[in-house]
């Protein structure tokens, strides 16, 4: 059995590893959805689309439900304090979702042109909600959310929804949608034929240059950002007690583990090398490459806020000394070492089921297997 410490750590980086899976395997369908009214100009060229990803969606969602469940037992004071404080725009996350499973499934149902349309755009909010909340709530991390705790460690949020629509954190729900679509665009691009496919290619340039952008320009931002620092003595084997450490905050705080630790700027270039190597393998041609070099681009995005935060997971504004952190926000060391031995279990039978079924399903979807599976496609 591994020490609390130790422990901790593996957990902030399993945590993060099912962030960035959401984002490959969940984000590639949600951006396909956010693509899906503008590159298809007719219906069959949108059946195209929608069965690039119908057999695969609601399969890729597990990442998202698994990391959901993982916060909740690993970190309970991050979900009891997050679902309080972005409790509005956690709802407008599960409305947008209902939109995916009755849209996949009832969408070509009907020959009517408006209830087609009609589901095609409720496929579009599905695939573009989400991950603009998600990148504002990362935003709102960074600058600090409005909480505190009282004698008994309950937490108030005392801020509101219209607060976390901010200028920075708007910034980071932009690039957090921009680098959604240019994953799905690149998946796109690779199971589709033309002219489909030369549309998703031009996506593709587009979001990619919105996403390296604005990554740059928040990354700018944040080296002007109030950030937080921990000035107490920490004992990382310590019980979690989120109000027993001082914490100051001053400008360029968030980058102070660059300074620490130099090679942690691999991370945040892994995001534009893995972007621009994205787009370069698109134009030639090899999308297949293309994705895995855009999946490298997320790893460097979401792991570039990871890094820079640490060990800071919901710094607080209101006091900072109440911030939330890798040390003190976790479960007992016995859930700890249960919950590793059983996604040690689970994961790689996530992974080898998710790989199976891709290949399984592998090749183009072209209008013709479309008119062909008639009754039975998407």
């Amino acid at each position: 059995m591994f020490d609390y410490e130790t422990l901790k750590l593996i957990w902030w980086l399993l945590v993060g590893v099912l962030l960035v899976g959401f984002a490959i395997m969940d984000g590639h369908d949600m951006g396909v959805g956010t693509l899906l009214p503008f590159v298809g100009r007719s219906d069959i060229e949108r059946r195209v689309v929608i069965n690039t990803v119908g057999p695969h969606w609601d399969g890729n969602q597990v990442w998202f439900i698994t990391g959901g469940g993982a916060i909740f037992a690993a970190w309970p004071l991050i979900y009891a304090t997050a679902f309080s404080g972005f409790y509005w725009a956690m709802l407008a996350v599960l409305w947008a979702l209902f939109f995916r499973p009755v849209g996949f499934d009832y969408r070509s149902k009907l020959q009517n042109p408006t209830w087609r349309r009609t589901w095609d755009w409720g496929l579009f909010v599905g695939g573009t909600v989400p991950p603009i909340i998600f990148g504002v709530a990362f935003g709102n991390l960074l600058q600090g959310v409005p909480f505190h705790f009282n004698s008994l460690l309950v937490p108030y949020y005392t801020g509101s929804f219209w607060q976390l629509l901010n200028p920075f954190a708007l910034l980071c729900g932009v690039v957090s949608s921009a680098m959604l679509v240019f994953h799905g665009g690149i998946y796109l691009a690779h199971r589709t034929e033309e002219p489909l496919a030369a549309r998703a290619r031009a996506a593709v340039y587009g979001a990619g240059t919105v996403m390296l952008l604005g990554f740059a320009a928040a990354g700018f931002w944040v080296a002007h950002l109030d950030g937080y620092a921990i000035t107490s003595t920490i004992d990382p084997n310590a019980l979690p007690n989120p109000a027993a450490k001082e914490v100051v905050r001053h400008a360029g705080a968030w980058l102070s583990n660059y300074q620490k630790a130099p090679l942690t700027m691999l991370v945040p270039a892994l995001a534009f090398a893995g972007g621009v190597l994205a787009m370069l393998l698109t134009r030639a041609g090899r999308t297949g490459l293309a994705f895995i070099a855009s999946s490298i681009a997320i790893v460097g995005v979401i792991g570039t806020a990871g890094v820079s935060m640490f060990p800071f997971l919901m710094p607080s504004s209101s006091d900072p000394n109440h911030s939330l952190t890798v040390w003190d926000s976790v479960s007992s060391h016995l859930t700890l070492g249960i919950m590793l031995w059983a996604t040690l279990i689970f994961m790689p039978l996530i992974i080898f089921y998710t790989g199976w079924a891709y290949r399984v399903m592998r090749g183009k979807v072209t209008v013709e297997r479309i008119k062909r599976d008639e009754h039975s496609a998407y």
